[in-house]
């Protein structure tokens, strides 16, 4: 397929944030350079894929905006629009609704769905992070869990599959689309290695998490993610939960409740106050922001392994 030739009116562009990832990205949106291979990602794991093997080839939009909660996603009518002009679509198929709904209505050729690259798994009730929010269903809720790119095993699977779908979509540029996913691929084998290596002598096994994001991560290695709240993740829990967790703490030797940068840190701060106990951050990296601890998926990584280190107290 030869990528098609195409041109972005200035203000569609504009109004549609092109660019917010990189230099790269944003220099073809600003000219309106098009000669590119132009992907539309769901969020901010997606994008950083897509940005990663394309490289040079590709020009990336990501349709959630840095520090947006990716899950509350509703698409514009300019996305849209976008959407029909892209040459390739890249999305997480269960994490957002709207993104599923808006990539089977849209007639772009090369759809290219995340989770079918991989295995998903029921986390119980880890579906999304906002359980019981009005419009989502129940299915949705208690599905299969899709925040694998946490785990850097899967991510690299899933890393492979989206090469191998962009050398089929543009074949001209299927040798550096190859290289690229290799590299990547070799990056993510190594982080593997940082996490397996960092956790694998620690003191306790449990940490205490706003966001049921973590079961694949807790799953690689060895550990078990407790979620403080079953239903609204910013919702204070109940006295009986709060004391549940307290009896867990001591018997595991918890020291940490772990919150994030997208959604309040509200319930986290007031379980740790009421139980005595450190908070910190463990970035479930659905967007990067200027409160991340990191510019990419990388960095935050590696923050957020230094973070499990000190809270699970491994040598």
């Amino acid at each position: 397929m030869n990528v098609r030739r195409r041109l972005i009116p200035a203000a569609a562009a504009a109004s549609l944030g092109l660019g917010a990832l990189t230099a790269c990205s944003s220099d073809s949106a600003a000219t309106g350079n098009t000669e590119k291979f132009d992907v539309v990602a769901s969020f901010y794991p997606m994008a950083f894929l897509a940005e990663q093997i394309g490289g040079d080839h590709a020009n990336v939009t990501s349709l959630t905006e840095p520090g947006q909660e990716p899950h509350d996603l509703e698409i514009s009518t300019q996305q849209r629009a976008q959407m029909e002009e892209a040459d390739a679509a890249l999305f997480l198929k269960g994490l957002q609704p709207a993104v599923d709904k808006a990539v089977t209505q849209t007639g772009i050729e090369t759809k290219i769905d995340a989770a079918s690259l991989t295995h998903l798994e029921d986390h119980g009730g880890a579906g999304h992070s906002h359980e019981g929010e009005e419009g989502h269903s129940e299915e949705e809720e208690h599905g299969r869990d899709p925040h694998v790119w946490l785990d850097p095993v899967k991510y690299a699977e899933i890393a492979q599959g989206v090469g191998k779908a962009f050398e089929k979509a543009d074949p001209d540029h299927a040798a550096d689309y190859k290289k690229n996913t290799e590299a990547l691929v070799k990056k993510l084998n190594g982080l593997n290695s940082d996490f397996e290596n960092g956790l694998k002598d620690s003191k306790s096994k449990v940490f205490f998490t706003n966001h049921a994001a973590f079961g694949y991560l807790a799953e690689r290695y060895g550990l078990t993610q407790e979620a403080i709240s079953g239903v609204d993740p910013e919702s204070e829990p109940s006295a009986a939960r709060v004391k549940e967790l307290q009896q867990e703490a001591k018997a595991d030797g918890v020291t940490t409740v772990f919150y994030e940068t997208l959604v309040s840190d509200r319930t986290a701060k007031t379980l740790a106050r009421d139980a005595n106990l450190k908070t910190d951050v463990l970035d479930p990296l659905e967007g990067i922001t200027d409160k991340s601890r990191g510019d990419d998926y990388f960095q935050v990584m590696e923050a957020n392994l230094k973070a499990l280190q000190t809270a699970l107290g491994a040598k």
